[in-house]
């Protein structure tokens, strides 16, 4: 399954027919997944969408608009299909059910209009903020976990669209309130990054130098692994572009990847596409030197840095 999310107006029609709106009022990246789950679930047990309707006493077109994720289930409705569809497993009824409970759950990210205007960048800040699992590579720039504000203010004053401060002031905020989520006991993260997107110059010593040392310092938690891939491994460093994979539950196994770029996210959640991303990234870290040694490197490259800008 792919999701190209871009910033769209989308109408759904449901608040006339009496649905249940997702946050926000138009499909979310939590609706799209609840629903998608519950049709993987109906289509496993062989029942089409009229056996699900007549367990929940409405229309077809209702369990439509909420396989879709135009309409945000209800913890009782996610109950009886499960129920209907003969799933087992408790924690799949617990994990559903508090998607659904989220799906109409205002998002912190709302309150930033930069953010929830632009609905692909806000997708994948929910993503994101439900995962208990983030692993990610980047060969380009420091991933955005672990960006400084002034990394990202260099990063955004450097591209071609000309921001007013105000936005960029926001963009700070908002990739500091992203950053909560691994702290301490938050999620697990690991991230791989190849060699120049940590040892590249940058426009001032002095934003690169306090860079590193962020990530220095954010790798001594114990729930976040930082690794580089070293410059000659060219090979590796080759089989993806950028990419963030998730987990939602208390295994790792990956369950969407996202390909988050300047102007849409794509989101992937097909199993071979899972399974495919799950290898490259086993094949990143083995090609990577081990925590330790990275944060060696890191280190040894900030002895590198110029101490001023002149020297630069």
């Amino acid at each position: 399954m792919l999701w190209r999310v871009r910033s769209v107006a989308v109408q759904t029609g449901a608040e006339a027919k009496g649905d249940t709106l997702p946050a926000g009022g138009k499909p979310t990246v939590r609706s799209r997944r609840l629903g998608a789950t519950l049709r993987q679930y109906r289509l496993a047990a062989r029942l089409d969408q009229e056996h699900a309707a007549e367990a929940l006493g409405c229309s077809k077109a209702k369990i439509s608009r909420v396989e879709t994720g135009i309409s945000a289930a209800r913890v009782g409705d996610v109950r009886v299909l499960l129920d209907l569809y003969e799933v087992e497993d408790r924690n799949v009824y617990m994990k559903l059910e508090q998607l659904a409970r989220d799906s109409n759950k205002r998002g912190w990210w709302l309150k930033y209009p930069q953010v929830s205007n632009k609905e692909w960048y806000a997708d994948f800040v929910s993503l994101e903020a439900d995962a208990s699992y983030i692993r990610t590579y980047h060969p380009v720039f420091i991933p955005g976990l672990l960006q400084t504000g002034d990394y990202l203010r260099t990063l955004v004053s450097s591209g071609p669209t000309v921001h007013p401060p105000e936005v960029i002031d926001e963009m700070v905020a908002v990739r500091q309130t992203r950053r909560q989520i691994i702290k301490e006991g938050g999620a697990q993260y690991a991230a791989v990054i190849w060699e120049p997107a940590l040892t590249a110059p940058m426009p001032s010593s002095k934003i690169h130098r306090d860079q590193l040392l962020h990530i220095l310092d954010v790798a001594q938690r114990q729930n976040v692994s930082i690794q580089v891939l070293p410059f000659s491994a060219w090979q590796a460093a080759h089989l993806a572009p950028y990419f963030v994979m998730f987990s939602f539950g208390p295994e790792p196994a990956p369950e969407a990847v996202a390909y988050d770029t300047t102007t849409t996210t794509m989101i992937l959640e097909d199993l071979e596409e899972m399974a495919y991303h799950a290898r490259v990234f086993e094949y990143l870290r083995s090609a990577a030197l081990p925590p330790d040694q990275s944060l060696d490197f890191i280190r040894k490259a900030i002895e590198k840095i110029p101490a001023s800008e002149k020297e630069a």
